[in-house]
């Protein structure tokens, strides 16, 4: 199938590929991990399912080394799942090379103490999914959004996205280059999973080809069919979920968009103006950091 994401490729100075183009589906709960836990299990099982039960090879240690994912180590992770209080799971298909799949789980405990940065009404148990682009060219976008929709509804989400996104693999000391390519190619997300648990809360992160809108936001815009009506951009579609929950799609497949060829993506702008009080910052999350890009990156639909 042809696909509008770009190729990027970002190679550091021993040659290792530290930067890449992907795709990616997440989720935001604001609840605490012990009521998520057991659905969380199940979106790992269905993840396996899609890409094969030995996609995931690699995952980290508490001390932070890497092992090898095996019976036994898996077996350490789902009791981490259950029994944990807020746990955080990364599971990838490499330990030294930038993945093409990966899980990642960040739960939290909304109970927990308050903290000065982020309050705990900001907090969500947030999960992630990555797929190489390469994934769409060999299945079709079926099988991805199909995942994406399992997904949802095992998952108690208030909001949720799914679409092209970057993948890097030290992320931090790329994310100022990630958020100029995110200003050029604007379709693409650059996920953040370990930071927006503690931002988001039950609002919405960004704008995406798949949004997926719970309560309180669905409520706020007045359901599905009021939401429907405000959007008339062609090729944009608004389904029910059921349970007070929508999915706003926007257009047949992914869309990176380019503003360098003035592919500006006016249906994800549309969206922007209508979702714009409920759209979240992760600028919470990053107190002592340079966050001007960061925030001309949130805004690139709104300006």
């Amino acid at each position: 199938m042809s696909v509008n994401i770009p190729s990027v490729r970002v190679v550091a100075k021993n040659g290792s590929l530290v930067m890449k183009e992907g795709l990616s589906i997440c989720f935001y709960m604001h609840h605490s991990h012990r009521d998520v836990a057991p659905a969380i299990e199940q979106t790992l099982d269905l993840y396996l399912q899609t890409i094969g039960p030995k996609a995931l090879t690699r995952t980290p240690t508490d001390d932070g080394y890497w092992q090898d994912l095996d019976d036994s180590a898996m077996k350490h992770i789902r009791e981490e799942l259950l029994e944990r209080r807020a746990p955080l799971i990364d599971l990838r298909d490499s330990s030294g090379s930038l993945e093409a799949y990966q899980f990642h789980y960040q739960g939290v405990a909304l109970d927990a103490p308050y903290d000065l940065h982020t309050p705990r009404k900001r907090h969500a148990s947030a999960v992630s999914f990555w797929f190489p682009v390469s994934f769409l060219q060999s299945h079709g976008i079926g099988p991805f959004r199909d995942l994406a929709l399992a997904l949802a509804k095992l998952l108690p989400f208030n909001s949720g996205h799914a679409g092209p996104s970057f993948h890097a693999w030290a992320m931090e000391p790329l994310t100022q280059q990630m958020f100029q390519l995110g200003l050029r190619y604007p379709g693409m997300d650059i996920p953040d999973e370990h930071n927006n648990a503690y931002t988001v809360g039950d609002q919405l992160d960004g704008i995406h080809w798949m949004n997926f809108i719970g309560q309180p936001v669905l409520g706020a815009v007045g359901g599905t069919e009021a939401l429907r009506a405000r959007l008339t951009h062609p090729g944009t579609s608004v389904e029910s979920l059921g349970g007070d929950r929508a999915l706003v799609t926007l257009g047949a497949e992914p869309d990176a968009g380019d503003t360098d060829e003035g592919r500006v993506l006016p249906a994800y702008r549309e969206l922007a103006r209508v979702l714009e009080p409920w759209l979240t910052s992760r600028e919470a999350a990053r107190p002592y950091r340079e966050n001007e890009a960061l925030l001309r990156w949130e805004r690139r639909f709104l300006e």
